[in-house]
């Protein structure tokens, strides 16, 4: 079943009231937001929430089954916006091409937004091999680097554009076992500013989410995500897990404010104070 947010209005269109609004506050109204990694978790929740503001939509994954699925129920819900989907495997050795190849379809956008991410592997140092390196970069930062170069160009020019990555808090905040993760969220951070000089006036930004409870946990044992859950509540100020929901309206004001650029939007339950 999808994952459905918690995100309500009065109508599963755009509120009439949405269209009588100043323009200043229409940031969103009729652009073209392409969501990476938007058939699932935060992804899925940012496209739910960018058709909720007058958007219209394109999500891609590796699954093309989700793909359809996930079109399926976003165009029931929101049957006033355009929602398409297209495959695009970020694993393969050929990643460039396979991203030139999802561009070419998906056509002019406004937004691109990355969520795409993989479960972390958990190994003891002296398990760590170069092999191992390289293959946890090719999602978490060498796939936002080629997404962006190319994806650029697609890019309609000007300030009101923009690519928004995602990292997360152990980028500042390590955590015992995620060497890997940890360098790689943190070079992430780099990238987005030095990509925010390069890419001008396109504006490039990255949320910094703490744990969010979405499907990417999944994979574990039931008592062990029930015992990383319990653990995360205590290492935060808020004591609670994320929402989807709550961190897509991060990416939302990314995409809207054109006066930020090279920042680090923030959504952690206060897990750096704790």
């Amino acid at each position: 079943m999808p994952l459905k947010s918690h995100i309500r209005f009065p109508d599963p269109e755009i509120p009439t009231d949405l269209t009588k609004m100043k323009p200043t506050y229409q940031k969103l109204l009729n652009k073209h937001v392409l969501i990476i990694g938007g058939t699932s978790g935060m992804g899925y929740a940012v496209a739910e929430a960018s058709l909720a503001s007058g958007a219209d939509v394109t999500i891609s994954s590796s699954n093309q089954t989700r793909i359809n699925e996930r079109v399926k129920q976003l165009q029931t819900d929101y049957p006033s916006r355009r929602v398409q989907g297209f495959v695009c495997d970020l694993s393969r050795d050929t990643l460039k091409q396979d991203i030139e190849d999802l561009f070419k379809k998906v056509g002019k956008l406004d937004h691109i937004v990355f969520t795409a991410t993989e479960p972390p592997k958990l190994f003891t140092y002296d398990e760590f091999t170069l092999e191992y390196w390289r293959n946890a970069g090719q999602m978490r930062l060498f796939a936002p680097f080629f997404v962006a170069q190319v994806g650029s160009k697609y890019l309609n020019p000007g300030l009101e554009s923009s690519i928004v990555l995602t990292t997360g808090t152990s980028s500042e905040k390590p955590i015992a076992g995620w060497p890997v993760v940890a360098s790689y969220a943190a070079s992430l951070k780099g990238l987005t500013r030095n990509l925010a000089l390069d890419l001008k006036p396109i504006r490039v930004n990255i949320v910094s989410p703490g744990f969010v409870e979405t499907e990417l946990w999944d994979h574990q044992d039931p008592e062990a995500k029930k015992g990383l859950f319990e653990w995360v509540k205590t290492a935060t100020a808020l004591e609670k897990i994320g929402k989807p929901e709550e961190i897509a309206e991060a990416f939302l004001w990314l995409m809207k404010d054109t006066n930020v650029t090279g920042s680090v939007a923030e959504t952690n339950s206060g897990m750096k104070l704790v």
